[in-house]
């Protein structure tokens, strides 16, 4: 699977040492032969897809710069700061653990954008590729303090204050999925002066749940924050881009709160726009109207997100899948950055977690999707756009119908024959009525 996103497959099925080899002689093409960043989560197989992508650039003549077991984030920071040619996160992120996957960085430390992702596609197809001669082939350096700078990084944030944290010594559980986060998150909270409980550090990529941090997954957190009594609890997916939060209560609050609770301190402290891409909660809209500044919205996709964001100025913006995106770091989602915030939240607040979260716009919000099979989408998208008599409509992303009181959002996917809906409202009736008033278009 191809998309603007990297190359992401199945080990042995559709992820074949012929496609990885393929698409990392296209990048160390298109990085001609520069300085490339390579890191990869603690999945099973990702020892052998790093060792394939790594020969393969240094036949192209490239600079390898080796950073380990880190998360996705770190790997963009590190471009950015060695001012690298590329990266290559080797990770797929919340899928399961046969999958796995090449995130390819741009020089800024970036995803890159489609134009770019396009170039390296037109290379790998035309079999363009360079090989270097064997004098010019390239060379590996490790390099082991991406984590601390990584660290470095957010304890500079003026948003944090860490003397503070440290003098109050909050109590965090943090569930690592033994993914990559396990070489990170607790290292940045006993940073921050936490007393930390970890369950599922260990690396070893053998996850011992479904690893999307999403609400139905996180039991053993909710339940690990209820023994020990501790105020906040985390959960972070295997490449740490994704960030749930659990209150005092051994409740998980669903990942749309991790982006709102965020904006709302950032914007607490230095006003500007936000971004957000189309599917994220109208929370965030509501939050940035109480402070006098605009909401942008974008198609799907980190990528869209960023570039939004460098375009306006943005101070904060993400995706309601638990990413957040903090500029003063990088223009990329990053878990530990949302920790941090999230910490200094409750500090600012002064009261337990669950009372934070209950002074924040409440709506509910439904995923689902629809299988396609003979149903033309587009013909369906046009009719639902001629019919709309009440909602505004936005098509920036697929079709989305927006009311006062909430908002549906139909999209296509681009890799199965299905249509995406996401609904969002202020009470499950209302909910469930919006929804069931669409329904008939699909049938």
């Amino acid at each position: 699977m191809v998309s603007v996103s990297g190359i992401r497959g199945i080990i042995g099925e559709s992820l074949t040492p012929e496609v990885i080899t393929k698409y990392a002689a296209a990048f160390g093409t298109w990085c001609n032969g520069g300085t490339v960043v390579v890191g990869r989560d603690s999945r099973v197989s990702g020892e052998m897809v790093k060792t394939l992508v790594t020969g393969t650039l240094l036949a192209a003549g490239c600079k390898i710069v080796d950073i380990g077991i880190v998360p996705t984030p770190t790997v963009e920071i590190t471009v950015n700061d060695m001012n690298a040619h590329g990266g290559i996160a080797i990770t797929a992120s919340h899928n399961p653990i046969q999958w796995n996957a090449l995130k390819l960085i741009g020089p800024r430390g970036r995803f890159l954008t489609q134009s770019q992702m396009n170039e390296v596609l037109e290379i790998a197809d035309r079999k363009s590729t360079l090989l270097a001669t064997w004098d010019r082939i390239g060379k590996i350096n490790y390099y082991d303090h991406a984590i601390q700078n990584h660290i470095d990084h957010i304890l500079e944030l003026e948003y944090i204050d860490v003397e503070a944290l440290r003098k109050r010594n909050f109590k965090v559980v943090v569930d690592c999925v033994n993914g990559a986060g396990g070489v990170i998150v607790p290292r940045l909270l006993k940073e921050l002066g936490c007393n930390v409980v970890v369950i599922n550090e260990e690396p070893h990529g053998v996850f011992p749940r479904n690893p999307e941090p999403s609400v139905d997954n996180l039991k053993a957190l909710e339940e690990t924050v209820r023994q020990h009594q501790a105020h906040i609890g985390f959960a972070v997916d295997p490449d740490v881009d994704r960030l749930a939060l659990v209150n005092e209560k051994g409740q998980a609050i669903g990942e749309e709160l991790t982006l709102m609770i965020a904006t709302d301190l950032v914007l607490s402290r230095k006003k500007g726009p936000v971004v957000v891409n189309a599917s994220t909660t109208m929370g965030i809209d509501q939050i940035a109207s109480m402070y006098g500044v605009q909401t942008h919205h974008t198609r799907i996709g980190e990528i869209n997100v960023s570039i939004k964001m460098e375009e306006i100025d943005s101070v904060i913006g993400g995706e309601g899948n638990g990413g957040v995106i903090l500029p003063e770091i990088h223009l990329g989602r990053d878990a530990c950055t949302g920790i941090a915030l999230a910490l200094q939240y409750v500090l600012q607040k002064n009261k337990p977690f669950s009372e934070c979260v209950a002074e924040l716009p409440y709506f509910i919000m439904k995923k689902d999707k629809i299988e396609l099979h003979d149903i033309d989408a587009d013909a369906v998208m046009t009719k639902i756009l001629k019919d709309q008599k009440k909602g505004r409509v936005d098509t920036v992303d697929g079709v989305k119908i927006i009311f006062e009181d909430g908002w549906i959002h139909f999209r296509k996917s681009n890799t199965e024959p299905i249509m995406r809906i996401i609904a969002e409202a202020r009470t499950q009736e209302r909910l469930d009525n919006m929804i069931q008033s669409f329904t008939s278009y699909f049938h």
